[in-house]
């Protein structure tokens, strides 16, 4: 297989003409087979117009595929007959479809438009939803619970979340999905948090907390392994792991009845052998085809490891395609930023960055950048970043030639 820095020095000749002659970068033939995607979060828009802007900057920046956030904590950005409108359009219909929307803006730029959820979290806040039918309210069955039959507390720093042991859950966010995917033209399924979100702070280190730890979810691993979580705590991580790999294999059966052969993608953690602190299991997912791709949240601003971790996919993979590497210009300057793309591009052929508001304008930006130093120093990182995007986006991957 080529590879992509053999053709590098092509793109950066380019650039450096025209940085010299000051002419204005020409539009390029578009590479459909490639995923260069770009992950655009529900703060990113409000409006049709933000949705119009969205699609014409993702096409601009040489992107092709748009993950869009249309779930994050059981709430919806689309006209859902499960879920309500999401807290942030007051739980009522915003006037217009943000997916329905978005997927004509995408699709008018030529560019593919997977829908993102999050999965298992079911809130987000100190403060409860105040629609009585969100399921925190309705199913308070459905949350965490701890050894002493506490439920998981709400918090102003991160999730609390729905029990995928129990198979009316996993039931519930199937027919979630289904409904998604039924009603829209999606050119995808894209999940997020398809695992246990339980890092710090919903389990303090040293705290001994342990989720889910309710009686039916303790009855259902009894009946399947003969055991308890305290006599053996394998056992009990594995079987956690297991019911998150069958809530996968249940959305994947769905869409294949439902839709066919629409493409299924994760995002998953950095490393693979990781995986399991969140009971996700990225390897049985690729090796029984529950998932088209994964999508490693290789989230950092050390080059070194991010080129240490690509290694772990590249031999998990073994070239088959199934990677699209993540980036997070958040997390890095220019310099490393653009070492990371190459490097995503070089070894998978593709690549997604996290996240749109990193390089351009949004709505949100006076919560998330509310001085004007903020703003400045995102703006410089697009402006520098942009140029290398489109250049990257006119290179055709060894892969295909």
């Amino acid at each position: 297989m080529f590879r992509l820095l053999r053709v590098h020095w092509i793109a950066f000749f380019l650039l450096a003409v025209g940085a010299v002659s000051g002419c204005e970068i020409m539009p390029f033939a578009r590479n459909s087979a490639t995923t260069r995607a770009m992950w655009v979060t529900r703060r990113d828009f409000k409006t049709k117009e933000d949705c119009a802007r969205i699609a014409e900057a993702c096409e601009k920046a040489g992107f092709n595929t748009i993950l869009f956030q249309v779930r994050g904590n059981a709430t919806a950005f689309y006209r859902s007959s499960l879920e309500p409108w999401a807290e942030q359009f007051d739980y009522k219909d915003p006037g217009f479809d943000p997916l329905a929307t978005m997927i004509e803006a995408a699709h008018a730029k030529g560019l593919k438009l997977h829908a993102w959820v999050n999965a298992v979290p079911a809130w987000y806040g100190l403060v409860p939803p105040a629609d009585p039918n969100h399921v925190y309210n309705k199913h308070p069955e459905w949350m965490w619970y701890d050894q002493k039959g506490k439920r998981q507390p709400l918090t102003e720093k991160f999730y609390v979340s729905l029990n995928p042991c129990l198979p009316e859950v996993r039931s519930y966010l199937v027919a979630v999905m289904r409904d998604l995917v039924t009603h829209y033209s999606i050119d995808g399924l894209h999940l997020d948090y398809i695992r246990f979100p339980n890092e710090d702070p919903v389990i303090p280190p040293k705290s001994g907390l342990d989720y889910p730890r309710d009686a039916k979810t303790v009855a259902l691993f009894r009946a399947a392994t003969g055991k308890t979580p305290d006599k053996d705590a394998a056992a009990w991580n594995r079987w956690r792991t297991e019911q998150v790999t069958n809530l996968v294999r249940d959305i994947r059966q769905m869409m294949r009845d439902v839709k066919g052969s629409l493409p299924l993608s994760a995002a998953v953690g950095a490393v693979p052998e990781n995986a399991s602190t969140h009971y996700q299991d990225p390897k049985t997912w690729l090796a029984e085809g529950l998932v088209d791709r994964v999508m490693p949240m290789n989230y950092t601003g050390d080059a070194k490891l991010y080129e240490k971790r690509c290694e772990y996919w590249e031999t998990l993979d073994a070239g088959r395609g199934r990677v699209v590497m993540g980036v997070n210009f958040e997390k890095a300057d220019a310099g490393v930023a653009t070492t990371e793309i190459r490097h995503a591009l070089d070894t998978f052929g593709g690549y997604a960055v996290f996240a749109y508001a990193s390089i351009f304008p949004s709505p949100n930006d006076a919560a998330d950048r509310p001085d004007a130093e903020s703003r400045a120093k995102r703006d410089a990182l697009g402006k520098a970043l942009l140029p290398l995007l489109q250049e990257l986006a006119r290179v055709r991957p060894a892969q295909e030639k």
